[in-house]
């Protein structure tokens, strides 16, 4: 088997390679230096010539603010990339993997969401990456589109946030009203390979199991690491940003629960594993 990996050099990207590479695959791994996911003719190109059986999008505009700005390139890379990998996959009878986020919703729910829950987004971020996923189920039908929230992994990410600022304060204060899934790359990966494996198609929610908010996250980093820095809960009003945060996005895997199984280990193992 053929694998594309595009964004390879991203947190998820880096742990998909590591993963697939204990199993018998080629990858094709690419980052916007190889592949500009947004050139039609390009990705055509690169895909016709390469041939892969399976192409994995972990490719994305990701600066949830500047995307409020930044309107064009949020959605040629959030949605017209994807629908560019999407036909050249479909071309070739290739699969397509997209990765998708719970900025989809609007935030105000109260209750674990499905993949059949109504999407509101509230950020341009959120409805191009909305647009993202329609795009790839309108051009391939062999899709896999999996939503993800507040993923760390091998790059720049939350918990090595966190870390850092605690080496030079000893008080932080951390975000305690937006409630979410930490979701580690380890456990993601696994699932999109699993996915593929059993050609289990659609959409899914793919995080790790249980909730918290970024206070909770940060208090539990620190006891694992045996870190002292008092962390102090605050309001989301208190550090205003130009992109609206969901107040809750915790994201329930129900299609991984009614089809292959949930894999997915809780957000508290996870962020163990990965301190250690």
């Amino acid at each position: 088997m053929k694998v594309l990996i595009t964004g390879a050099n991203g947190q998820l990207g880096r742990e998909l390679t590591k993963q697939y590479s204990e199993k018998n695959v080629e990858l094709l791994l690419t980052d916007v230096a190889d592949l500009d996911i947004t050139n039609v003719k390009q990705v055509y190109d690169y895909v016709h010539h390469h041939r892969p059986d399976v192409i994995i999008n972990c490719a994305a505009h990701t600066a949830v603010d500047k995307c409020e700005t930044d309107v064009d390139n949020a959605y040629k890379i959030n949605a017209m990339g994807p629908k560019n990998l999407s036909a050249a996959a479909y071309s070739i009878g290739a699969e397509i993997v997209q990765i998708s986020t719970d900025y989809v919703f609007d935030g105000e729910d109260s209750e674990p969401l499905t993949e059949f829950c109504a999407t509101n987004p509230q950020t341009v971020y959120g409805v191009s990456k909305l647009q993202g996923e329609k795009l790839t189920a309108q051009f391939n039908p062999k899709y896999y589109i999996l939503r993800t929230a507040w993923l760390y992994g091998d790059g720049n990410n939350f918990v090595k946030t966190m870390l850092k600022l605690s080496e030079t304060n000893n008080t932080l204060k951390v975000v305690n009203d937006q409630h979410g899934s930490p979701t580690s790359t380890v456990d993601l990966a696994r699932v999109i390979i699993k996915l593929v494996e059993e050609k289990n198609y659609g959409l899914f929610h793919a995080t790790c199991k249980g909730q918290c908010t970024w206070y909770e996250f940060t208090k539990e980093i620190f006891r694992l690491k045996g870190i002292n820095t008092e962390v102090v809960p605050c309001t989301t009003e208190e550090f205003p940003r130009p992109a609206k945060r969901p107040k809750y996005s915790v994201l329930r895997n129900y299609m991984l629960e009614l089809t292959t199984g949930d894999i997915m280990r809780t957000w508290q193992e996870a962020i163990e594993e990965y301190l250690r």
